[in-house]
């Protein structure tokens, strides 16, 4: 079957067959046919405006354009059949068969240049909505885990040591700040999609009257691009998109980091549901955090596709490359990457299984509570820097007499300073040392109930 293109008219010899396979990208920018639809749709109506339709010619285009469009719905595999390079010559053939000669007038003054980015761009406001829409519901299930677990008590790390005793709803909002953050991304990223590059051409605009501004409208565009040249050759849109979505998998695979690590017998602080892990085809007794460790894993595909689309455009001379066509398997396979690994984070928190009694063992071990000795003798008035010192030893001899803190007798404290008294293992509980820390973004119960609250606000905020 002959091979099919909007172009061709200056060329003698035959394709070479390898070239063509190798030039076309119908298999993989048919995810664009919606997007490629609806903006001719507009287009349409444009060229009706610069009077080169009449309503009677836009009306059948527009008729032919959604059988197009309800024909693929019903029998999506039908597009792989096609001969034509890309998704744009796709929708101008099958809207020939519908509408003849009618739909070689619907590509007036358009470039293939201004429309795939104008599809692309379509393509992913859509997409970045339903995204926006998921991580909401991430977000929602992380503050309802922080409500149920408000009194669970688990250590706080750094450097992979116990450090200091906090709220385990304190913690997992520290993830919620993380994802808040990512979604102002997401946003900021919609924003700069939202501008309309269709009636630029194939570089220099358009001699045609398609009142840019209204197409812009008409398309959910928040307005049209001020540059021909910088419409066609943009694809920083496609980046923003790409750094977000290396955000979040970052984000997201540090929180399954945590979790693959919690979930262990070495840790036992929670404990994946049977329906998110696997187990091993030779040892019977293993349960694996294959969910998680997909999160933590897929964050590095995600990565390669940014750097990938950052070293296409790096060397770019104006206006548009064939090299852009690699801006789209990356952004395709990114796409589904995040939709699916943040309905998955979601649902192993949702099923997740969590053991307060196992984390709070684990916060009276290690000396957690060596910063409230300090305090103590800081607050009789020892300077920091000696009280640090004088803390130091004392937890040396706890740790020789193989005691927590709060075990060692007072006679022993008052080897090392006089100023220690009765009050003193009051003050070492781990309910005061959370409660003493209540300024805000602390980890003190009656900030972090604070904290949900304000959390909750945010998820809900437009």
């Amino acid at each position: 079957m002959q091979r099919k293109k909007l172009w061709g008219g200056r060329f003698v010899s035959e394709e070479d067959p390898f070239f063509a396979q190798f030039n076309d990208s119908l298999s993989f920018d048919r995810c664009l046919l919606e997007a490629d639809i609806d903006g001719s749709l507009a287009y349409a109506r444009a060229l009706e405006r610069a009077g080169v339709f009449t309503r009677p010619e836009r009306l059948k285009v527009e008729k032919g354009l959604r059988h197009v469009l309800d024909a693929n719905q019903r029998n999506s595999e039908a597009i792989t059949r096609s001969q034509a390079e890309d998704v744009h010559t796709y929708v101008e053939e099958a809207l020939t068969e519908n509408v003849g000669v009618l739909a070689l007038k619907l590509h007036t003054g358009r470039s293939r240049n201004d429309q795939v980015a104008t599809d692309l761009r379509l393509y992913l406001m859509r997409k970045e909505k339903a995204i926006e829409k998921a991580i909401t519901g991430l977000l929602e299930t992380l503050a309802n885990l922080a409500e149920k677990y408000l009194q669970a008590i688990v250590p706080g790390y750094t450097h992979m040591q116990r450090a200091q005793p906090v709220l385990f709803s304190h913690y997992l909002l520290a993830y919620g700040e993380m994802l808040t953050r990512d979604r102002q991304r997401l946003r900021e990223a919609m924003v700069r999609a939202s501008v309309c590059p269709l009636g630029s051409g194939a570089l220099s605009g358009t001699v045609y009257a398609v009142d840019r501004d209204a197409l812009a409208r008409d398309l959910g565009f928040s307005g049209a691009s001020q540059n021909s040249m910088d419409a066609v050759a943009d694809r920083d849109f496609v980046l923003d998109f790409l750094f977000f979505a290396s955000t979040l998998l970052m984000h997201l695979s540090r929180l399954a980091e945590d979790f693959i690590l919690y979930n262990t017998s070495e840790f036992s602080f929670v404990q994946m549901d049977d329906s998110v892990a696997s187990g091993s085809s030779l040892m019977p007794q293993k349960k694996n955090p294959d969910a998680l460790e997909l999160l933590r894993g897929k964050s590095g595909r995600v990565y390669g596709h940014l750097m990938s689309l950052l070293t296409v455009l790096k060397g770019l001379p104006m206006t548009y490359n064939k090299d852009l066509q690699e801006d789209k398997e990356g952004l395709f396979d990114t796409v589904s990457t995040v939709e699916s690994c943040v309905r998955m984070a979601q649902t192993v928190l949702e099923k997740i299984t969590i053991n307060p009694d196992r984390m709070r063992d684990a916060a009276t071990r290690g000396f957690l509570n060596a910063t409230e000795l300090a305090d103590y003798l800081v607050a009789k008035k020892m300077p920091f820097r000696e009280a640090h010192g004088v803390a130091g030893k004392i937890v040396m001899r706890a740790s020789e007499l193989g005691v927590a803190l709060e075990e060692l007798p007072l006679r022993e404290y008052l080897t090392f300073s006089p100023l220690f008294e009765g009050d003193l293992f009051e003050h070492l509980s781990l309910e005061k040392a959370l409660a003493r820390r209540k300024e805000r973004g602390g980890t003190a119960p009656t900030a972090v109930r604070q904290s949900i609250r304000s959390f909750r606000k945010r998820i809900a905020s437009k």
